[in-house]
């Protein structure tokens, strides 16, 4: 972990409002106590919708247990490969349509080194999973035309 400071001119808050990727921290229960501008726009829930509610917002009913696990796994034992491998799954939009999203997290601890919260950086890479499945869709017809 890096010893250098944010400098005191730096609004962090700025920075957080700024970032085009979506920033949404949860404590320790899974409830969202950030939720930035990209978030809103990425899952369509505005900040007053989405703080204090739990990730099942934009978590789908079928990978709501497999994310619990290892939520619960994080918050006890402190670790998590997702700091810096690139976690791609499944979301939920306000309007019920389905995201596909990529992200990674940072775990936030307390004075006494204890895990407090998860923080993820996420992009909506929805467009980009349609247009592969649709590309791997193309070459697969055009492998069955050329048997």
């Amino acid at each position: 972990m890096s010893d250098q400071a944010i400098p005191a001119s730096i609004d962090v808050s700025q920075l957080v409002e700024s970032a085009g990727d979506a920033i949404v921290v949860s404590d320790a229960d899974g409830a969202i106590i950030v939720w930035n501008a990209s978030a809103e726009r990425i899952f369509g829930f505005s900040s007053s919708e989405a703080l204090g509610q739990s990730l099942d917002l934009i978590t789908p009913e079928r990978q709501r247990q497999r994310h619990w696990d290892g939520y619960a796994k994080t918050m006890r034992t402190g670790i998590t490969r997702y700091g810096t491998e690139v976690l791609r799954v499944p979301a939920l939009h306000k309007d019920g349509r389905s995201l596909s999203i990529a992200f990674t997290v940072g775990l936030l601890h307390g004075p006494d080194g204890t895990v407090t919260g998860i923080l993820a950086i996420i992009r909506d890479e929805t467009r980009r999973w349609n247009d592969e499945r649709q590309m791997r869709k193309r070459l697969s017809e055009l492998e069955s035309a050329a048997t």
